[in-house]
């Protein structure tokens, strides 16, 4: 069994914040990507109902945009109709694997003054890079 972390830190080792993007199980009679999604992590917390205890996140979900030519998958962050960032909670069971974003540029310069932690932000959509580690490549290609 793999274990890792997948963090939502509004201060790292007091610095900046720290919140991971992560894939979603939504759909799991779907092969690779076409079952899973993909959400940024903003919080983790529970509940308690009836003596049970439910573990859940809070997300903001993306979009899935195309598989672009050279094979990568792109998302961008989905919003609602009022224009509001697409937010949900979940059951931290259908987190699936962390996931690793890449910026996809625009045709201007990116701003010198640009932090890491606002690259989320910053940008309209993102290629899902595919090669972070060898789990990833695996559901990934799972999906061609």
């Amino acid at each position: 069994m793999q274990h890792e972390y997948i963090c939502s830190c509004h201060s790292w080792q007091n610095g900046a914040p720290w919140y991971d993007c992560a894939f979603v199980n939504t759909d799991s009679g779907l092969k690779g990507m076409y079952g899973l999604d993909i959400v940024h992590i903003l919080t983790f917390f529970s509940f308690v109902s009836q003596s049970k205890r439910y573990p859940c996140v809070v997300v903001q979900w993306f979009d899935w945009v195309i598989q672009s030519p050279t094979g990568m998958w792109v998302v961008r962050p989905a919003f609602t109709a009022q224009r509001r960032p697409s937010v949900g909670v979940i059951h931290v069971d259908t987190l699936y694997h962390a996931a690793h974003l890449l910026p996809l540029y625009a045709t201007r310069p990116v701003s010198r003054n640009l932090k890491l932690h606002h690259s989320y932000d910053s940008f309209t959509a993102f290629y899902i890079n595919t090669f972070i580690d060898h789990h990833a490549f695996s559901l990934l290609s799972d999906s061609y």
